[in-house]
């Protein structure tokens, strides 16, 4: 670690080889939390490159409890966190819309870091049982076009880093990596991301690890299309800068898009939403993210039709539907 740490302050970038090696050394537990405090600092001090996310990348999906649906076609729909802003479940909302227009979502996530309910706590709060078991998952996968990897349960090596990621209280990369360490590795992804900065390195790794993608930022500050202004959404190699208004939709205020100040408050607007009681803000921004999302997942259907497919999916009740087949409610 000596050597590596001098490497970097010196300058230098790890090849995506090296930062596999280390990050693999980390989470064993190998070094000091002084050195793995220090080695973190890093990546505050400078920007991450590309290579070095993925190598980090590798190293979390080599030690992650192993999965496999790879004989399906599957999207992983999610928001980094970290915009804090408080809005409402919008990416584990759209999983459930993406699966009642007939997509096959495997679903990562974690509880609420910067905000008081992320989707780990709604999956939890309505009797989802958290599992690492394959059969478990490709049935409900199967049954239902959902399923749900909670983060802590298939990244246990993790355990070793989150003492000094929660004694450092700031962002580090693992801020960044837990959306692209999804265990099941789908081979579509749609993520909001919190800055320009942060969307522009996404699509980098994501063009590079060879996986179809969206990634989107809303240009007021928004980990997803909030509908709230303009947005940018990069799709495999394109970037492209949208209105509500160029997709039909009407700019909407930011206090429409309110999350709950508990775990209650946001899965009794979670479900009203489900049920057909949402209010038009809320119900347009979970079918933008949605419809983003199926463009990504179809990249051969227009964004008009995949928000067409999203409008039916939630308003018929088929994304309902879904919930209740997953939830036996």
């Amino acid at each position: 670690m000596k050597e590596t740490l001098t490497y970097l302050f010196e300058g230098n970038v790890l090849s995506q080889v090296k930062a596999k090696e280390i990050l693999t050394e980390l989470a064993s537990g190998k070094f000091s939390e002084a050195e793995m405090a220090s080695f973190l600092t890093v990546y505050m001090m400078r920007k991450i490159t590309p290579q070095e996310i993925l190598g980090f990348r590798e190293a979390m999906l080599g030690l992650a409890v192993s999965v496999n649906l790879n004989e399906y076609s599957t999207i992983d729909v999610c928001g980094t966190g970290g915009d804090g802003k408080n809005t409402f479940n919008i990416s584990t909302l759209s999983a459930f819309v993406l699966a009642g227009a007939g997509a096959k979502v495997v679903k990562h996530g974690n509880y609420g870091l910067s905000s008081p309910c992320g989707s780990s706590n709604i999956f939890e709060y309505f009797g989802y049982k958290f599992s690492t078991d394959n059969d478990k998952l490709k049935k409900e996968l199967e049954e239902c076009g959902v399923c749900y990897f909670h983060a802590p349960i298939f990244h246990p090596a993790m355990k070793n880093i989150g003492p000094v990621r929660k004694a450092l209280k700031v962002k580090t990369f693992f801020n960044m990596l837990g959306p692209m360490t999804n265990p099941a590795r789908p081979q579509n992804q749609f993520v909001g991301v919190f800055s320009t900065e942060a969307q522009k390195l996404y699509a980098e790794v994501y063009q590079l690890a060879g996986i179809r993608h969206g990634i989107a930022h809303s240009l007021d500050g928004y980990d997803e299309i909030s509908l709230t202004g303009d947005f940018r959404v990069s799709s495999n190699g394109k970037d492209d800068l949208y209105s509500p208004e160029s997709i039909g939709f009407s700019k909407v205020a930011p206090k429409e898009l309110h999350g709950g100040n508990t775990v209650e408050e946001a899965a009794d607007i979670f479900l009203s939403i489900l049920e057909g009681k949402g209010t038009k803000t809320q119900n347009d921004v979970v079918i933008t993210n949605s419809a983003f999302a199926l463009a990504c997942y179809l990249p051969e259907r227009s964004i008009a039709d995949c928000i067409e497919m999203a409008k039916e999916s939630l308003n018929s009740g088929k994304a309902l539907k879904v919930f209740k087949k997953l939830f036996n409610k």
